[in-house]
């Protein structure tokens, strides 16, 4: 099922706590850009179906990426594209988009992402692997 952009948008405002709809949109454009270029196949355009029509082409026509970025990188990576972010501000964005993501992608889908990304992404997906401490 696909979410209203709004209400995806709001959901990731809400589990943000971010002050406006803008700073919320920005986050997710940033953090799905960036997942979307780590991301093949298949599980990519099911979980851009899954997404509001406005956000799945930002994961669909990604640059890809030269390599794949462990998750401490990717928070970097995030950083690097949000004006005035931190690497703790870019773990906090990262964290409430792909938790907002994977709960829009069911268990199944969201599992198959985590086997197409580098050990450690669960964590930012709110998913951490059974016998770890969250």
């Amino acid at each position: 099922m696909t979410l209203r952009r709004e209400a995806f948008l709001d959901e990731v405002r809400e589990r943000g706590e971010y002050g406006t709809p803008q700073e919320a949109e920005r986050a997710a454009r940033v953090v799905l850009a960036l997942l979307g270029a780590h991301l093949v196949g298949d599980v990519r355009a099911e979980l851009a179906a899954r997404l509001p029509g406005a956000m799945a082409p930002i994961l669909l026509n990604p640059l890809p990426a030269a390599e794949p970025l462990g998750p401490d990188r990717f928070v970097r990576a995030t950083a690097a594209w949000i004006e005035g972010a931190t690497e703790a501000t870019a773990l906090w964005d990262v964290g409430v988009v792909l938790s907002t993501a994977a709960d829009a992608a069911g268990e199944d889908l969201t599992g198959r992402i985590l086997l197409q990304l580098p050990p450690g992404y669960d964590l930012l997906f709110g998913r951490p692997a059974a016998g770890e401490r969250p």
